[in-house]
């Protein structure tokens, strides 16, 4: 039976602690003096308890009717993206821990109890449940015919999109010690690449999860299993006709997503994703560095280290700037060109872990106590 370190505190430990013992303070916040830009709050929801104590990935789905939330109660919200107000809210009575992810009418989430949820779209109602092997613990994804679920006993499982009912399944096995989580899939066309906590990362045929291609992203290493993770948790980045994945093993990689051929490495640890900002890659090291990786090349453009251990959520992409979270619910925003910090804001006083989304002309920021925030940049 696999061994999953509680992530929360298994980070918050690295983060806060170097390797001889010494106490890794949280870099102290500066002024920025002269902010080029002014992020403002317009509008604000509670959404249930968020994510509470639990490490997990629920995250904002931004569709242009609604901003789809739920909480690890097994509550899901309906906002109206413009204003806040609530459209509906359902009860699944479930320990809701992924999701929700949006395709077409239906909503989909994932239980601590290994089920895969189905929701009507227009009211939340239920159009189904699905038992899979483990803890749903990424996000479940949809191309409208078959639904991509994971869990955390390393089981990649299709489920009809229609009814739930089991159509493949591909297994590998996953490591004795690993962090706790997994990489939401990214499914284009006939394809779902999945990242894995053996440090992997696949290409499996939609059809009937043949893999088309594996690729070790990084090798373990070290002296004893806490050293040896490799996982590869953050959600992968597909663009370009290319995948780029970061790992926890130690190293930030660019995959033809036709062939796997790795076509470049840059050594980075890490365990959040990346995201694309014209002709860079940024993604934040397991210290809290931020950096900006030329996307052609790994080369680093520049690194900024002024939110170290400042537990950051993953980085994203909007208004033309890159914003990350941190653990006392500060956005940071970082001009992509140089990497300097531009403006910070707040939404609220607790932490940020999920990666905000980006909607028309609003970022949405959901932080673990369950706080829904709609930023707009002026």
């Amino acid at each position: 039976m696999t061994r999953r370190i509680v992530c929360a505190l298994m980070l918050a430990a690295l983060a806060g602690c170097s390797s001889d013992g010494k106490v890794r303070e949280p870099a102290e916040l500066q002024d920025i003096v002269n902010p080029k830009i002014k992020p403002k709050t317009v509008w604000t929801a509670r959404a249930g308890v968020g994510s509470d104590d639990y490490h997990s990935a629920l995250i904002p789905a931004v569709e242009t009717d609604a901003v789809f939330v739920a909480d690890v109660r097994g509550r899901v919200y309906a906002y109206d993206p413009r204003d806040g107000s609530r459209i509906w809210q359902t009860q699944t009575d479930a320990r809701v821990i992924s999701g929700p992810t949006v395709s077409g009418n239906a909503i989909f989430l994932g239980t601590m109890d290994g089920e895969v949820i189905a929701l009507k779209r227009a009211d939340g109602a239920q159009y189904w449940r699905a038992q899979i092997s483990s803890e749903a613990l990424a996000p479940p994804v949809s191309d409208g015919t078959r639904v991509i679920a994971r869990g955390g006993d390393g089981l990649v499982q299709a489920l009809s999109a229609v009814s739930g009912t089991r159509s493949w399944v591909f297994d590998r096995s996953v490591p004795n010690l690993t962090l706790r989580g997994l990489g939401k899939p990214v499914i284009d066309g006939a394809l779902a690449y999945i990242g894995m906590d053996n440090g992997r990362v696949a290409a499996l045929r939609m059809l009937d999860g043949q893999p088309l291609w594996e690729q070790l992203v990084t090798a373990p290493a070290g002296r004893n299993e806490l050293e040896r993770l490799n996982d590869v948790d953050g959600n992968l980045l597909l663009d370009d006709g290319d995948l780029f994945v970061a790992s926890f093993g130690g190293e930030v990689v660019r995959i033809d997503a036709d062939s796997g051929q790795i076509l470049w490495r840059r050594e980075l640890k890490s365990y959040t994703g990346l995201v694309r900002v014209g002709e860079l890659v940024v993604v934040s090291d397991e210290a809290g560095v931020v950096w900006g990786l030329d996307a052609g090349t790994g080369a680093a453009a520049w690194r900024n280290e002024d939110m170290k251990y400042r537990r950051l959520s993953p980085a994203q992409a909007f208004a033309g700037h890159v914003v990350v979270g941190d653990f006392e619910g500060y956005l940071h925003w970082l001009d992509p060109r140089d990497g300097r910090l531009v403006a910070r804001s707040r939404a609220g006083g607790d932490p940020i872990r999920a990666r905000p989304a980006v909607g028309e002309n609003l970022l949405y920021v959901y932080n673990q106590p369950g706080r829904l925030s709609a930023i707009r940049v002026d």
